[in-house]
This record gives C-alpha cells, sequence and structure tokens, in this order.
C-alpha cells in the first residue's frame, strides 16, 4: 500500500473509532443545523480533527479540503476530507454512513479511502492500482441492460431549485430499471458501484467531499464517471453519474432529455 494511502487509512479507522463510541450516546450529541435538513454535530467536527491531525503530522506541507473546516494551505497536494458522510443517518442511528477521503494531486485523484465503521468495510484505491475492499479486488458490475440494474441516488434535501428534473429522472429510472435505492451516502453509494452492488449511481449538486473518493474507486473498479454530459466537470458541478460502462452511457439517455426541460 503507498504510504500516503496507508496514512489515509489510519486517519480514516481513527475518526471510525471516534464515530463507532459516539453512536452508543446519540441522545448526548450536540447538533446544529448549517441550513435546512443539513446537519452537523461534534462528532463530523472531531473526527475531522483527528483526520487533518494525522494527514497533517504525516504530510505538514499539504492542503486541505474538508467539509466542516472548509480549506486550508497551498500545495500541490490536497486532501479532501468527508468526516462523516451521512451525518442525518448517523443521528437516527441508521447504520448507513462513512468516512471519506481522497487526495488529488495537481487536480488529479490519486488515492481514496472510504470506510464504513458500521460494517468495518475498508475501501481503498490508487490510481493505477485498482480498487479494493478489505483488501479483496473489487469490479463494477456486469450487467449491461438497465432494466436489469439497480441503480443508487440521493434525495435533494435542502436545494430543491433542480426538483422537476430530479422527480422526472426518478420517475423514468424507476419504471426502466430493476429498482432505484436512497440509502443516504453518497460516499458509500459510489463505493458500492465500484463493488457491483449498485450498477449505477446519480445525484444533483453534491460537495467535493462528498465524491472525490468515490469517484476515484469507480474508475479503479473498471467504472465510468461523469457529469451530466458524460464529461469529466463532477467535481466542480456537483453532478454526477457513475456505473459500469455499459450501465453508464444508458443512464445519460435518460437523464439527458430532462436537463433540456431544465432550461
Amino acid at each position: 500500500m503507498h504510504p500516503m494511502l496507508n496514512t489515509a487509512v489510519k486517519a480514516a479507522r481513527r475518526a471510525g473509532q471516534i464515530i463507532n463510541r459516539a453512536s452508543l450516546n446519540l441522545d448526548k450529541l450536540t447538533v446544529t443545523h448549517k441550513n435546512h435538513n443539513d446537519f452537523v454535530s461534534e462528532v463530523d467536527r472531531d473526527a475531522e480533527d483527528a483526520i487533518k491531525g494525522i494527514l497533517l503530522d504525516a504530510y505538514p506541507k499539504h492542503a486541505i479540503l474538508a467539509e466542516e473546516s472548509g480549506a486550508q494551505g497551498d500545495s500541490e497536494f490536497q486532501w479532501i476530507i468527508d468526516p462523516l458522510d451521512g451525518t442525518t443517518n448517523f443521528l437516527h442511528g441508521f447504520p448507513q454512513y462513512a468516512v471519506s477521503i481522497a487526495l488529488q494531486h495537481k487536480g488529479v485523484l490519486n488515492h481514496a479511502v472510504i470506510y464504513d465503521p458500521c460494517r468495518n468495510d475498508l475501501f481503498t484505491a490508487t490510481r493505477g492500482g485498482g480498487a479494493f475492499l478489505n483488501d479483496r479486488r473489487i469490479r463494477v458490475s456486469r450487467r449491461e441492460q438497465l432494466g436489469d440494474a439497480l441503480v443508487g441516488t440521493g434525495f435533494p434535501y435542502y436545494d430543491f431549485s433542480y426538483i422537476d428534473a430530479y422527480m422526472g429522472i426518478f420517475r423514468d429510472l424507476m419504471q426502466k430499471t430493476a429498482g432505484l435505492r436512497r440509502p443516504g451516502s453518497a460516499a458509500l453509494d459510489l463505493a458500492y458501484c465500484a463493488a457491483g452492488r449498485f450498477d449505477g449511481f446519480w445525484e444533483f449538486n453534491l460537495k467535493p467531499w462528498d465524491i472525490a473518493a468515490g469517484a476515484l474507486l469507480v474508475q479503479e473498479a473498471g467504472g465510468l464517471v461523469g457529469d451530466f454530459q458524460g464529461e469529466s466537470g463532477y467535481m466542480q458541478s456537483g453532478n454526477i453519474i457513475a456505473g459500469n460502462p455499459r450501465i453508464f452511457g444508458q443512464m445519460l439517455q435518460v437523464i439527458a432529455p430532462h436537463l433540456a426541460k431544465q432550461k
């Protein structure tokens, strides 16, 4: 394992310990609202501090982009951190949330870790080195037809400006797939896509820390990741489609007409 990836794994596991300990006393947590239906707890902040401490201790000159504390530092290397993706699930005791850490070098994603502390599942990837779940190589699914596909998504929860387009896509994909799922953690949804548990995934308006690690996992597992035009701008727009190559293309065909209506 690359030393930088190994450091990220150490940081993710440390954050997972903090999250698991806090999950035993959810009623005692301090929770605040960032936006409508967008929560942050002391656990998010404590986990982020622990991650940053480990990363910067090993690489003090690297930059950070983290969900709770924002951007700091100026470097060719930037760590992109979501200390607890799926906070709403966590606060309700719903066991679907994860720690997400990615390393970007000169704007290119090089390493990724997504850690599920509930199941002790560790997803890792290094550019050119493949994607792994608990040291076992993973690949995207081989399903070829959208009608056989299980597709993940995330519902709009605070920005409803694109709700009509989203509902139209949801309606069409509901009828053209084997099923749609909304577990509530985009990082884990993308990891599941990399592992072949989902055949595809789409969501509007995500942040870089939601998708950076998961995007590299999907790519290293043999899948495709793009924005709603199928291009590489998903980190900037936050609009993302991921899937195995056949399902990716078929999802784009369903989504495109709704984007034209939105305009």
